[in-house]
């Protein structure tokens, strides 16, 4: 099983951008037609806007990490080169994987600054015996 849940508020710049909202009406358009470009036969990337500001969701649970994983990484990594303003967090449960934590928790995909990087989950790892009995 590989499951995955994330959320990025979507935003152009961590500073206030000199040029104003077209530069980024312009970059959510190219960041929309990769997201609705994207397929997940098992899950959906999609954006929504609430209270004026644009947010993207990732929600999946492949039998196996297969390509959709790879995918899913590629197009948010995609998305924090974009619109390097942009965060959020990815949470990642592979139980193939090999790297830690492996089987017993997650990984968080942590979106910042133009950059998508990866730490151990503090909240609901291990899994045993913090959401599940030994």
């Amino acid at each position: 099983m590989y499951k995955y849940h994330g959320w990025f508020d979507l935003a152009e710049s961590p500073a206030e951008p000199p040029w104003g909202e077209e530069k980024f009406d312009e970059l959510l358009a190219e960041v929309s037609e990769r997201v609705a470009g994207s397929s997940f036969g098992s899950g959906e990337a999609r954006i929504d806007v609430f209270n004026g500001m644009h947010v993207l969701t990732v929600n999946g649970m492949p039998n196996h990490r297969g390509q959709e994983g790879p995918d899913l990484l590629e197009l948010l990594e995609y998305v924090a080169r974009t619109l390097p303003g942009s965060h959020g967090l990815l949470y990642i449960w592979d139980e193939e994987s090999a790297e830690p934590p492996g089987f017993s928790g997650y990984r968080v995909g942590v979106m910042a600054r133009g950059e998508l990087t990866f730490r151990f989950d503090p909240f609901l790892s291990p899994l045993q015996p913090v959401v599940e009995d030994p």
